[in-house]
């Protein structure tokens, strides 16, 4: 059985012989993404590290005030707080960094496809498909060639999972341009728009909160590959839970999880209320 399993047909012979192509013909334009990766994830890491943790709290704490209501804020305070006591502060800001990074390359990407695939038929037709490979191939898949073209750490991990995170902001793109009203868009051209200014002024205000939904689907994606790119380097709060599950610590991992949650939740709900009028405190 272990024989038949190892080998390996026509279709992953190609994909051995594209992957060794690429790697043989393409090693600068990979060292270059790598490069332009690494200093985001570095500049992001900076700036999320700058403040002390009880002013980075304090801030995400007003900003949820500002934005949803005094619970959530207390809710902000208390997790934050938490995650510190634990000793995970450095790791959870590590996956912050990871996770922002990953979700701004994912939209620097995914919404001009979308926009462009909202426009021509042919390229829906040939995005689609790519996308539910994306979607449907199991994620560790990702993993092999991340660490094939860039090596471990966090800029493969970033790429991986840039790549699991892309589909919904291009689909939800797709789908929010293709439900704009009709009579907004013949408005805006009776007062003599062009197609930019019908794109900004019309159809990405209309279209936002469907945007916005794609977006907090990619940052919540992004947040769900923590542990599995801890396997090749990702580092944060990914490895203290991988760490648990290799030395079978409970604690370990539950604290770990545990700090993962709480980020989920302080993610998911400050990029829900983007699309809303901010709360009366």
């Amino acid at each position: 059985m272990s024989a038949v399993l190892s080998q390996v047909g026509p279709v992953g012979s190609g994909a051995d012989w594209l992957v060794s192509w690429l790697l043989d013909n393409g090693g600068g334009a990979f060292a270059l993404i790598r490069q332009l990766v690494d200093g985001l994830q570095q500049g992001v890491n900076g700036v999320l590290a700058a403040p002390p943790p009880w002013l980075f709290a304090v801030a995400v704490a007003a900003f949820g005030l500002w934005r949803i209501s005094g619970g959530f804020a207390l809710f902000c305070l208390l997790g934050l707080n938490l995650v510190l006591w634990m000793g995970l502060w450095s790791p959870m800001l590590a996956t912050l960094a990871l996770v922002i990074s990953a979700s701004l390359l994912a939209l620097a990407l995914g919404l001009p496809i979308g926009i462009l695939a909202a426009r021509q038929r042919l390229v829906w037709r040939l995005t689609r498909p790519v996308l539910d490979l994306m979607q449907t191939m199991p994620a560790f898949v990702y993993l092999i060639p991340a660490v094939m073209f860039f090596s471990t750490g966090q800029v493969p991990a970033i790429i991986a999972t840039l790549i699991f995170a892309m589909p919904p902001v291009v689909r939800l793109t797709v789908l929010g341009l293709k439900q704009v009203p009709q009579d907004l868009l013949e408005a805006g051209q009776a007062f003599g728009c062009s197609s930019w200014q019908l794109l900004l002024k019309v159809e990405l205000p209309s279209a936002l909160p469907t945007l916005m939904a794609g977006v907090n689907q990619t940052i919540m994606l992004s947040l769900s590959m923590v542990v599995i790119t801890s396997m090749i380097g990702g580092g944060g709060l990914g490895d203290v839970v991988l760490r648990g599950i290799q030395q079978l610590n409970v604690g370990l991992g539950f604290e770990g999880g545990l700090a993962v949650v709480i980020l989920a939740i302080i993610l998911d709900r400050l990029s829900q209320s983007l699309v809303k009028a901010p709360q009366r405190p």
